[in-house]
């Protein structure tokens, strides 16, 4: 159990498999209701459930089957998509089966010899589906230095290298699916970089007069950008293109909405695709590398690495190149120990998990469901065989097939669906694993840090709510543990799913809050 979260009361016993089972439409306090009326949205459209982890005095005995009653309920087994709450679930099955511990390794080798610590050929990082930091780079290129490479005569291949943004804590990659889905089979290319690439970047920062500035990186001919992101209030902003329906005229038309403050830092805030037609983009945008206001475009990778490279004392004769993912690449140069020289750094799991939540980093949290399949299996078979045996785990959690459904492992399909009761019973559940302190450390907390930093930060919910995000053109959701005001700890879940769910965010955030406050 986490320590900082740990309160005072007795923990409940998790090994029961019987919940109570909260009707479709629960009593829900007053005040949050209130909420949910004013966002204009169905309350069908709602599903919210909080239960504490622990056995709270005076409720039914967990030896006779029944767990500890739930704080508030509504629509709890009714089906929702999950959006990128999905993550939580790629997580726990990560944290569980591999352990918090378990080692993430990314490799590197030489194609020729190194001589009085000069490389004679390339040096090629592999990057083993897993998105790297800047930090990350700096500390594996001291650790080559302390190896003995010092110099590289040839270039500095990148193969298969995801460079992640680092202050990038905001829901921007979720956010791309405001202009189209992803296919059954998810989406195109095996990397973030490759979807990504022909996207237009949208961002959002303080405006001058009574709405926000937005910029659209870049532009594509004829499409006009409707601003109807209005100064004052939470920095939270979303984009879909105009239907028919929405009479703007023939041409394009990109609908921005939502509420910004002076006090709101500029954001990335979506990856927004072409139309079908629409010309693409020669070159993406991205938030930048630790500095807000210098934009790190796809080809600066390279230059990127290179600066790190020569940061720490080494020295590149030639360039830093970018390649595709060639999995069978760097084990053919190991074979040959005559002339590889191979060098790994380890990320442990728990480390890898952080960056997953905070961030809400959807290709690492697709390549952490692909390390959940068994080893020798075919890479066309990896992706079903993780998704049985998450569901297989999910089993072994007491929850039944349809409580909860898995298909990338980032909650960008419409096929991750999951009923708030059984998210709140695995979060119960995940409350006293090995796992525990890791995967809490990885939430992102209300007012504080990760995709929350500008939400609930001036009222009670500020440091008290762990809890993942999720966002989707017509989804917002929060999944994790919130801490009472009592000391009482809650596991919660609170989703929409409507086309206008961007204007129930604030209905969202008023349950957390009300939990904070009666809990």
């Amino acid at each position: 159990m986490p320590p900082f979260l740990r309160p005072s009361l007795l923990l409940c016993v998790l090994a029961t498999l019987m919940c109570p089972i909260a009707r479709a439409a629960d009593p829900m306090p007053s005040e949050v209701m209130a909420a949910l009326r004013d966002s204009g949205v169905p309350l069908k459209s709602f599903g919210f459930y909080a239960r504490p982890v622990e056995r709270v005095e005076g409720t039914e005995r967990p030896e006779n089957g029944v767990k500890a009653k739930p704080l508030a309920s509504l629509n709890a087994e009714q089906t929702f998509w999950l959006a990128s709450t999905t993550k939580i679930v790629t997580s726990l099955a990560a944290l569980d089966l591999l352990g918090p511990t378990h080692l993430w390794p990314l490799r590197a080798h030489a194609t020729g010899p190194i001589v009085n610590g000069q490389l004679r050929g390339d040096l090629v990082i592999a990057g083993n589906r897993h998105p790297i930091t800047a930090d990350e780079i700096r500390l594996w290129f001291k650790q080559m230095r302390a190896e003995g490479l010092r110099s590289i005569s040839g270039q500095l291949v990148l193969q298969g290298v995801l460079l992640l943004p680092e202050g990038s804590a905001n829901d921007a990659a979720d956010l791309s699916l405001a202009a189209t889905e992803p296919t059954a089979t998810g989406l195109q290319g095996d990397s973030a970089r490759a979807y990504n690439e022909g996207s237009m970047v949208l961002s959002i920062e303080p405006g001058l007069g009574d709405r926000a500035k937005i910029v659209l990186t870049p532009k594509p001919h004829d499409v006009v950008i409707v601003n109807d992101v209005l100064m004052g209030g939470p920095c939270d902003a979303w984009a879909r293109w105009a239907n028919p329906g929405d009479n703007f005229g023939p041409k394009p038309h990109l609908w921005v909405r939502g509420r910004w403050d002076a006090s709101c830092p500029k954001e990335y805030v979506a990856y927004v695709r072409p139309l079908p037609g629409m010309a693409r983009a020669s070159s993406v945008v991205l938030p930048a590398l630790g500095v807000a206001s210098a934009p790190l475009t796809v080809s600066s990778v390279g230059r990127v690495v290179a600066d790190l490279w020569a940061e720490t004392g080494g020295v590149l004769r030639g360039r830093v190149i970018e390649t595709g993912h060639r999995p069978d690449a760097a084990p053919v140069a190991q074979a040959n120990a005559k002339i590889a020289w191979r060098s790994e750094f380890s990320i442990p799991l728990s480390q890898v998990v952080r960056e997953i939540n905070k961030t809400s980093d959807n290709e690492a949290a697709r390549s952490l469901l692909l390390s959940l399949s068994a080893d020798g299996v075919p890479p066309s078979r990896a992706r079903q065989d993780a998704k049985n045996r998450i569901h297989e785990w999910l089993r072994g959690q007491g929850l039944v097939d349809g409580d909860i459904r898995v298909d990338l492992g980032s909650g960008q399909s419409r096929e991750e669906r999951g009923r708030p009761r059984a998210m709140v019973e695995l979060l119960c559940n995940a409350w006293r694993t090995k796992g525990a302190q890791a995967f809490v450390d990885s939430l992102p907390i209300a007012g504080v840090d990760g995709t929350l930093v500008n939400r609930m930060r001036n009222g009670l919910a500020k440091g008290q709510a762990f809890l993942k995000t999720g966002t989707l053109s017509d989804t917002r959701a929060l999944a994790g543990y919130v801490r009472g005001r009592s000391g009482t700890v809650y596991a919660v879940t609170a989703i929409v799913n409507h086309p206008d769910a961007a204007r129930a965010r604030p209905a969202l955030d008023a349950f957390i809050s009300w939990v904070v406050k009666h809990g």
